[in-house]
């Protein structure tokens, strides 16, 4: 569908443009779930901003916090707009779309078939000993954070400890030397699934598992293993 420069995430600021350095890296993401969403006009503004990558698919960028499309929760960032009314927009750019969805009579409702990204990496942004939606009051450990998402239930998440502070900022600096990247929420996954392993190839078939659309090397997982080992024993 798109690519998007040095980030995993559906990011319609990070599209891959004409400029890439040496040092860039560069994630496609392909089509995932297609939808089919009725929407009713009510305002003459829907709240969306269009883009496209140049290649025949218009995609959404931006939805405006309180507009007609905020309140449909279907609808996301970085979906790919194919049809409205049946009518295909394949090989139209961004203003064409814009201009269609403009056009449509105010109080009549019209119909968006759209194509998300496939969510690869979702379980990323998702801490293991985070929020438990559903669950009761509990008591906490005097060491958390409250996220909030502008889509999605806000949620307490556990610190990370000294250690595991530590091993992250190693892992950030072993992903930057292997894959030109620094990600601190995929560092922290890595840490999270390493730091209870007991050897290189636990790690491996874990990291396999849980984000092997990254295809680390066996090198990287490697030295990630000897980064969590020697943050465990004070070895900064």
């Amino acid at each position: 569908m798109f690519c998007t420069l040095n980030t995993h995430k559906v990011d319609m600021d990070k599209l891959l443009g004409g400029q890439i350095g040496l040092e860039d890296f560069i994630f496609a993401h392909v089509k995932g779930q297609r939808k089919e969403v009725e929407v009713f006009k009510s305002e003459e503004a829907l709240g969306l901003t269009i883009t496209d990558n140049g290649a025949g698919y218009a995609f959404i960028k931006r939805i405006k916090e309180g507009s007609v499309i905020d309140h449909i929760q279907l609808i996301s960032v970085g979906d790919m707009i194919e049809a409205i009314n049946g009518q295909s927009l394949l090989g139209c750019r961004h203003y064409e779309v814009a201009r269609l969805l403009k056009e449509l009579p105010r109080g009549r409702t019209f119909t968006l078939k759209l194509t998300e990204p496939r969510k690869a990496f979702d379980m990323i942004s998702v801490r293991s000993g985070g929020g438990r939606p559903g669950s009761g009051p509990q008591l906490g450990t005097g060491r958390g954070t409250l996220r909030l998402r502008s889509r999605g239930p806000a949620t307490v998440e556990d610190l990370p400890s000294a250690f595991e502070e530590k091993a992250i900022e190693k892992v950030d600096d072993l992903l930057e030397s292997y894959m030109g990247i620094r990600d601190t929420e995929l560092d922290t996954t890595m840490v999270e699934l390493g730091k209870d392993k007991r050897n290189p190839d636990e790690l491996a078939e874990a990291l396999d598992e849980r984000l092997g659309d990254f295809a680390f090397p066996d090198e990287f997982v490697f030295d990630v293993w000897g980064a969590i080992g020697d943050a465990k024993v004070g070895r900064y």
